[in-house]
């Protein structure tokens, strides 16, 4: 098993303890394999979702460049809410479950088609 075999495991287990999610395995490897070569870096694997600008990046170049939605209060609270799922006190939030959480919430599969 290669080492993104190994991360995606990692990260649907979170969606199942932490999340309570059934992750899409399929859905879940296109997500992780669109994340690109930040999944292997400990800083950018994360998102913290303490820091502001952290939130504006991944509303940027995720929700708005990626999945093509457009901005709005919407955007933040669809972020709040998968933070909230997660876990406030979650240290370590993988960036590609919360992209996963993310394109489950708007019904943006399609994109990873």
């Amino acid at each position: 098993m290669g080492k993104r075999d190994e991360l995606i495991e990692k990260y649907a287990a979170d969606l199942k303890e932490k999340c309570g999610m059934d992750p899409d395995m399929d859905l879940l490897t296109k997500v992780v394999i669109g994340c690109g070569p930040a999944i292997y870096n400990d800083d950018s694997s994360t998102v913290a979702a303490s820091q502001p600008g952290e939130l504006e990046t991944v509303k940027n170049n995720f929700l708005i460049k990626k999945l093509g939605l457009a901005d709005g209060p919407e955007l933040d609270a669809a972020m709040n809410s998968v933070i909230e799922t997660y876990g406030q006190s979650e240290r370590n939030k993988y960036r590609a479950v919360v992209y996963y959480m993310l394109t489950k919430h708007f019904g943006k599969e399609s994109v990873y088609a």
